[in-house]
């Protein structure tokens, strides 16, 4: 796991009261350094995964009061080199005791939060982004190439919005959820709006395989959208680059979007629907991984009001997400028997 440096400002007073503050957490090095006017800068170096403690700790008895914030930058290396801490050895002691609880592999939920904040944001560049692969993947598409619909995969930027409803919804925060629904909303409707145009100007064929292949949802198509939208998830509680993550994304989403354009763009709109189809199903799949994600991994609000209106928003949005799934598969497979 990478390392992080938190640094705080406090008043010279409050130095003794955080070193017994952070007493108990893990922290490969804890400094203090003088400032004028009876202030103080709180450096400590730790593990990304052991970040979260200590920020709950100093946000709880710090960041309320005016002027004081706390600032969390990535370390690329340190020297002398950072070592890992020995595993504590397990004494055989009573049945009463309990092992102590092992950290998330994870970054802080608060690096978390700002990482897909603005990955999450609605800008020319996002929109401009969506328009290129839309029009890539429809010339993809509409030429029967494998090769150039991965190439439009690579510049869809869908990951982040769909990320930041999961998160959203994970920690009741109806602002992030907002951003990332009306960031999804833009994108989706610039992606079908230029997509039905693209397909009134050429000569749509929807007996080409990779298009034929995204009008009908199978079991294969709900597994990848489930693997996608978890892994996702999984990219950014790691800290890890989610570029690659993001064209997993964009493959089970952008795809039968772009078709469900062109057919309906071409005067195909019984296939067209089946196209949406498939992209609905997989945008639910998506989310509904991402938020199960973000609750296996231990993310929750640091307030306890907070934490019960995350638990019924995840609640509701998991079972909404079973449902909607539920009635869309049992719609596709009434109509195929029809």
């Amino acid at each position: 796991m990478a390392l992080r440096l938190i640094e705080m400002v406090l008043l010279e007073k409050d130095g003794d009261d955080v070193r017994a503050l952070l007493e108990g957490c893990k922290m490969l090095e804890h400094r203090q350094i003088q400032l004028a006017d009876g202030e103080v800068l709180v450096r400590i170096l730790l593990d990304a995964e052991q970040s979260e403690t200590v920020l709950d700790l100093l946000e709880k008895r710090y960041t309320n009061s005016e002027g004081n914030r706390v600032v969390i930058l990535p370390v690329e290396a340190t020297l002398p080199r950072a070592q890992a801490e020995p595993e504590p050895e397990v004494a055989a002691t009573s049945e009463q005791s309990q092992p102590e609880e092992k950290p998330p592999e994870r970054i802080g939920r608060e690096e978390l939060y700002e990482d897909i904040k603005n990955s999450a944001r609605l800008s020319r560049i996002f929109m401009s982004m969506v328009a290129l692969s839309t029009v890539v993947a429809a010339t993809g598409l509409n030429h029967n190439s494998v090769a150039v619909i991965i190439g439009a995969m690579v510049i869809a930027p869908l990951l982040g919005p769909n990320v930041a409803l999961s998160l959203g919804i994970t920690l009741g925060d109806l602002l992030l959820l907002r951003q990332g629904l009306l960031t999804a909303l833009a994108g989706v409707a610039a992606a079908l709006v230029l997509s039905v145009i693209i397909g009134m100007l050429l000569n749509v064929d929807p007996t080409l395989s990779e298009m034929a292949s995204r009008t009908t949802v199978g079991t294969g198509d709900i597994a990848v959208a489930l693997a996608s939208g978890s892994a996702g998830a999984l990219a950014f509680t790691t800290g890890v680059s989610a570029a690659l993550i993001g064209v997993m994304v964009a493959v089970a989403l952008l795809p039968p979007l772009v078709t469900s354009g062109l057919l309906l763009g071409g005067g195909h709109p019984v296939l067209a629907i089946g196209a949406f189809s498939l992209f609905l199903v997989n945008l639910i799949c998506v989310n509904l991984a991402g938020v199960t994600t973000f609750v296996l991994q231990g993310i929750k609000p640091t307030n306890w009001w907070e934490k019960d209106r995350a638990v019924k928003a995840t609640r509701i949005a998991i079972a909404l997400s079973v449902v909607l799934l539920a009635v869309l598969v049992g719609m596709i497979m009434l109509i195929r028997k029809g």
